[in-house]
């Protein structure tokens, strides 16, 4: 269950940093939008999705790796902390960075929607804009909820938003565009959902 701090805007990001650096490994903290967010543990059709997608990247990107845990500064004025299930970046790219790497360089992150109460909130919404707050090219959302996968892409750091998405269901195949260039087939997610 994702646990949620109300917005607040005194909490700094420094403050953040030193709580979640002394959280237990058992529990993943999220700063976004000025909120303290809990990332939930996620299950086994959850992670399955996650190895799945690092495969076919790796396999169609072999110079290119996905990060699974990397920690990320993002949103307006990189003010935000998040730790998407996946940032593609070249290798070694987050070599020396530490546990909140600068966004620049990251190709695409990816979300797979979990099955809480803020999932809509938080990956159908404020990661989004945190990601393209920061200008990275591709947002990629894997939705169980909805059986679609959507590709977010041309962010627009001055609004915080993606200008183009496109959705396909369970099924299709789908195309990430450069600077990505990978092409997915997602019939396998299929059975990957409640």
């Amino acid at each position: 269950m994702t646990v949620m701090a109300e917005r607040t805007s005194h909490m700094s990001v420094e403050d953040f940093e030193q709580i979640a650096s002394s959280t237990p490994e058992t529990v993943t903290l999220e700063f976004i939008g000025g909120r303290i967010g809990e990332k939930v543990v996620a299950d086994g059709d959850h992670e399955t999705i996650t190895m799945w997608l690092l495969r076919q990247c790796m396999q169609a990107r072999p110079d290119l790796d996905l990060h699974p845990t990397q920690g990320l500064k993002a949103g307006a004025n990189r003010k935000g902390r998040v730790r998407p299930d996946g940032s593609l970046a070249p290798i070694a790219h987050f070599a020396g960075q530490g546990e909140w790497a600068e966004p620049d360089g990251v190709l695409m992150t990816a979300e797979v929607t979990s099955y809480d109460s803020d999932t809509n909130q938080r990956d159908r919404q404020e990661k989004p804009a945190a990601h393209a707050a920061v200008g990275i090219p591709v947002y990629l959302l894997v939705d169980r909820g909805a059986g679609e996968v959507v590709v977010h892409t041309n962010p627009d750091p001055h609004t915080g938003r993606y200008r183009d998405l496109h959705t396909a269901s369970f099924g299709e195949q789908v195309a990430l565009p450069e600077p990505v260039g990978i092409r997915l087939d997602t019939e396998v997610l299929k059975n990957y959902v409640r």
